[in-house]
């Protein structure tokens, strides 16, 4: 970047060229645009968010104001988008419903757990990202699952029922069997990944294990000790959603304009991405502030196999599993079950 040239300067030709190409609220999702024509919506859209790199097009929306961008195309002027920041899927879903937030961005499978808590009163969005995440220890006799013991604490963000549990619990019931689940489940405490990242590199309490996703994960290899022993992909044949956008059916109900616009800000915010990758690290760090450069984070976001899209990969197959391991009751035959219908056009799985 040249001396004196800001963010804004390099992002910016790229906000107008999406925009002129189109991507407006607008011309996005026009049915529901029309069903909610005669009724007053929100003045103000809340989003609890937590970080990591699946959620980068979440990023970039809120960084250059795609969602109120939409919104003023689709007739609401003066949208407010506040976005709070909190480290846990638990701690997010807790504030949807008590009503302090009115959408969440966590993982796939936190939005799965919602959807059969609520019996179906809250459904994803869209989807964010589905990231690789490994699995990966500082205890050096820890090869593969087996190794671990009852010592070991592997954190994650929210236990049993998050997005790397989901992926710890079906590779525990393919190689031991769904008795072995409590056993592992006792092994997990709930952290947030950057602390945890830090547990993890300074044995803090008790943590010798972390399964999480990019950057933190690529960090944590980067320790003297550090090795991997899980691989999500390998486990589920593919990506899994590890960012989704989920909210109560009354909210949308009342704000169909407010959700076309915030899909149509994460498509835009896809289509950045693949634009201006080094634009896009930048942006993520400049509202993370993480500990690293943004040319190694837009290698990362560059790599085969980190997919930022609207549509849900694999929360299908999960959200069987936790019906399997009886943490829903509902046994889902299809994502469309559990995703609201602006995203229903898309090949999700």
């Amino acid at each position: 970047m040249r001396s004196g040239d800001t963010l804004t300067d390099r992002y910016g030709s790229t906000r107008r060229t999406l925009l002129q190409a189109g991507l407006s609220a607008a011309a996005f999702g026009a049915p529901l645009l029309r069903s909610g024509a005669a009724r007053a919506e929100a003045s103000e859209l809340r989003i609890a968010k937590q970080p990591g790199l699946s959620y980068l097009p979440a990023v970039i929306a809120e960084k250059l104001g795609l969602v109120e961008t939409h919104a003023k195309a689709a007739g609401i002027d003066n949208l407010k988008v506040t976005w709070t920041r909190l480290t846990n899927g638990g701690a997010s879903n807790d504030a949807l419903l008590s009503g302090g937030v009115d959408m969440v961005i966590s993982g796939g499978p936190n939005m799965l757990i919602m959807w059969g808590k609520t019996g179906g009163r809250v459904r994803g969005v869209a989807a964010t990202g589905a990231l690789p995440m490994k699995l990966v220890t500082n205890n050096p006799d820890v090869k593969t699952l087996a190794d671990f013991g009852p010592a070991d604490r592997i954190a994650v963000p929210t236990i049993r029922v998050g997005t790397q549990p989901v992926v710890l619990g079906i590779a525990v019931e393919k190689q031991f069997g769904a008795g072995a689940l409590d056993r592992f489940n006792a092994m997990t405490v709930g952290m947030g990944h950057p602390d945890a990242m830090i547990a993890l590199q300074n044995r803090n309490n008790g943590v010798t294990a972390h399964f999480s996703q990019p950057p933190y994960q690529d960090q944590e290899l980067a320790m003297p000790g550090v090795h991997e022993v899980l691989d999500s992909v390998a486990v589920m044949g593919g990506p899994l959603t590890n960012g989704c956008v989920y909210s109560t059916t009354a909210f949308h109900d009342a704000n169909p304009k407010i959700i076309t616009a915030f899909v149509g800000a994460i498509k835009d915010a896809i289509a950045f991405i693949e634009k201006d990758k080094r634009a896009a690290a930048g942006i993520y760090l400049e509202i993370n502030k993480e500990s690293i450069t943004a040319d190694a984070l837009a290698s990362l976001i560059a790599r085969p196999g980190m997919v930022f899209s609207a549509a849900p990969s694999n929360l299908l197959p999960a959200a069987q599993f936790f019906s399997r391991a009886g943490y829903i009751k509902q046994k889902p035959t299809s994502w469309k079950e559990f995703f609201f219908d602006a995203v229903h056009d898309l090949p999700g799985s």
